[in-house]
């Protein structure tokens, strides 16, 4: 029975019977009343099961450990992205070592910290995207020296460099047990996989070692997953880029298609109008127009004007704009303008363009193919358009404005044939802007030259218009009152003439330079004057001194009083100049009542104006009164004095 009932013992430790079946049997042949040499080979063999059993069950947990890790990297072996490769691996470390919770920590070597990248079984949101500092908590450990790490209760563990941070976090999950093992790209680490429990746990050597193995299997499938996503971003990229420059060929095509097109009809004779309707079929526009430096209208397919829009209003600033630029120009009321030239700084014109949607955006190549087959064109019609005609006007005022050497007859006859008539008078005008403008002055120029019946030409930068009239002050106020709002900054403008006859222009010009320079000089800057408005500064200025103008505009109406009225507020003037501007003190010296000179400088102020005793307009009153006074003596000397050889006059008797 003793012998019967060891095997039978036996039997159930090698089954894995429950613990309390064995013992009961254990018991029972105990209480038989079995020898003491029974009961030894008892404990023997109870021992010895014990410890076959115990390592059988180690053996069984290794193998299915072992199962599960080749299950494991057949898992990981299967194409993930990062995000999804790190759950399956966090799910994995739950299921091998039956934690509560897994996470993983990745190392930022530049920004020295670990951030939690992904978490499984955790309770609160506090977790992921977590920053640790490098040189706290388990991961630090583990970084420092790469190998596992683990605590059976991490808050009171001194072994550990707390942090708050993370503390805040594992009393937060409730966590205790932690072990975290290195995950190495190479021999270098680069993160870190935790599991953790909400329990004491003690990991045992199989368990750190299972849990050791999975990192490494983790860790190479990260790289492959990182590498995997470079490849996948790369490979967009790559598509894209594909995808680009198989549009831009098409792009390319289609814009020499369109050139071909075009430039067929320039070299099949077609007219200006005709290319018009071909270009607005090409850019897809509801309205084109070519309009000429200038602004002459040269042809136009649709109406490219909002209803009520005045053609000069919307010509002018988009002309100006787009050669300024060089480029297209998308305007505020859904134009565009697109300059036409040939060469550097040849303006032959503009392209106005509405687009057949309002919004709709142009394709800024086709525009400049376009604008470059105008340009084309045009040169070839420059016989029978304004381009040719703009230029040789151009040339010739800059002609008279450089003392012209032909004969006056010749130039005449030139200006006539360009339909300016030089014997009636004509006003020149020298705008400068004082900014960045960018060749928006000759483009300016031209037309306000065209829309006068006038000529233009650029000097220095600075535009220079020959126009009828002979109001020089108001000619040139006119001109400041135009640009400096187109501009967008100040214009200082001078004036000069009137002058009748090609040779005058150019000492009227020369007046108007150093008018201009005047001005300068004086800091009136982004003002408009005339030489004749600059007063006696003025005379200096002017080539012919032109002293009876001077004193006309001072003081004529004064002296045109005193001829018709037979009166003296002449004389009146300047005594009260010469009284220091005392009326008590000039009436002592002209022998009247002060209340009668009283009287007179009232009438005077009638006749010259309230300013007149300003300081400025003073010094030119009594300039004039001065010169009146001169020229008054010198033509009673001349009448008095004899003829030449003591005789009377040519003319009067002996």
């Amino acid at each position: 029975m003793s012998e019967d009932g060891i095997f039978a013992v036996l039997e159930l430790l090698a089954a894995g019977a429950p613990a309390q079946e064995y013992e009961a049997l254990i018991e029972r042949i105990r209480a038989s009343g079995a020898s003491a040499a029974v009961l030894a080979r008892l404990d023997r063999a109870v021992h010895l099961g014990l410890t076959i059993r115990t390592w059988t069950e180690r053996q069984q947990q290794r193998e299915a450990g072992l199962s599960a890790l080749v299950d494991t990297a057949r898992d990981l072996a299967t194409p993930h992205d990062l995000d999804t490769l790190l759950k399956v691996i966090l799910r994995r470390a739950r299921l091998l070592l039956a934690v509560d919770m897994s996470y993983i920590g990745m190392y930022d070597e530049g920004e020295r910290y670990v951030t939690i990248r992904a978490s499984d079984g955790h309770t609160t949101a506090f977790n992921v995207g977590l920053r640790l500092p490098g040189g706290s908590g388990l991961g630090s450990a583990v970084m420092s020296n790469p190998s596992p790490f683990w605590t059976p209760d991490y808050l009171a563990d001194e072994r550990i460099q707390h942090s708050g941070d993370i503390d805040y976090v594992v009393k937060a999950e409730g966590l205790q047990a932690v072990l975290a093992v290195p995950l190495n790209r190479g021999a270098r680490p680069f993160g870190t996989l935790y599991v953790a429990e909400r329990k004491v746990r003690h990991f045992t050597t199989d368990e750190i070692a299972l849990l050791s193995s999975l990192g490494d299997l983790a860790g190479v499938a990260i790289e492959k997953a990182e590498l995997l996503d470079r490849t996948t971003a790369l490979v967009a990229e790559l598509e894209q880029h594909s995808t680009r420059v198989e549009a831009g060929l098409r792009s390319a095509q289609e814009l020499s298609d369109a050139q071909h097109r075009l430039i067929q009809l320039v070299l099949g004779d077609c007219d200006l109008d005709a290319l018009a309707r071909a270009s607005a079929t090409e850019l897809g526009a509801a309205a084109v127009q070519v309009c000429a430096a200038n602004g002459t209208i040269l042809c136009a397919a649709g109406d490219v004007r909002d209803e009520g829009a005045d053609p000069e209003s919307l010509l002018v600033p988009a002309a100006m704009d787009a050669h300024a630029a060089r480029e297209p120009v998308a305007l505020d009321d859904g134009l565009w303008a697109v300059p036409i030239s040939a060469g550097t700084g040849s303006n032959l014109g503009t392209l106005l363009l509405r687009p057949d949607r309002p919004g709709a955006v142009q394709d800024e190549r086709l525009l400049r193919l376009v604008a470059q087959v105008m340009a084309v064109q045009l040169l070839v019609e420059s016989s029978r358009t304004a381009i040719a005609e703009g230029q040789v006007r151009d040339d010739f005022l800059a002609d008279l404005l450089a003392s012209p050497q032909r004969p006056p007859h010749q130039l005449e006859a030139h200006a006539r044939r360009l339909g300016i008539d030089l014997s009636k008078p004509h006003v020149v005008v020298v705008a400068r802007p004082e900014g960045d403008a960018r060749g928006k002055t000759a483009i300016w120029a031209s037309s306000y030259a065209h829309r006068l019946s006038g000529l233009k030409s650029m000097h220095n930068g600075c535009a220079v218009l020959l126009l009828p009239g002979s109001d020089a002050g108001g000619a040139g106020r006119a001109v400041s009152a135009e640009l400096s709002p187109l501009l967008g900054h100040p214009v200082t403008v001078s004036s000069a003439g009137p002058v009748a006859g090609p040779a005058s222009v150019h000492h009227a010009f020369q007046e108007a330079l150093r008018c201009l320079d005047a001005m300068t000089s004086l800091g009136v800057i982004g003002r408009s004057a005339s030489v004749r408005e600059l007063g006696f500064l003025g005379v200096l200025l002017s080539d012919n001194h032109d002293v009876e103008g001077f004193v006309d505009s001072a003081i004529g109406p004064v002296i045109d009083y005193d001829q018709q009225r037979f009166t003296d507020l002449t004389r009146t003037l300047e005594t009260y100049f010469e009284a220091g501007g005392s009326p008590t003190n000039a009436a002592k010296k002209l022998h009247v009542h002060p209340n009668t000179v009283a009287r007179r400088l009232e009438r005077i102020s009638e006749l010259l104006g309230p300013q007149w005793q300003q300081p400025e307009r003073a010094l030119e009153v009594q300039l004039a009164l001065r010169v009146f006074r001169v020229r008054h003596s010198l033509r009673l000397g001349e009448r008095a004095a004899p003829a030449e050889g003591g005789g009377p006059p040519e003319g009067q008797e002996t």
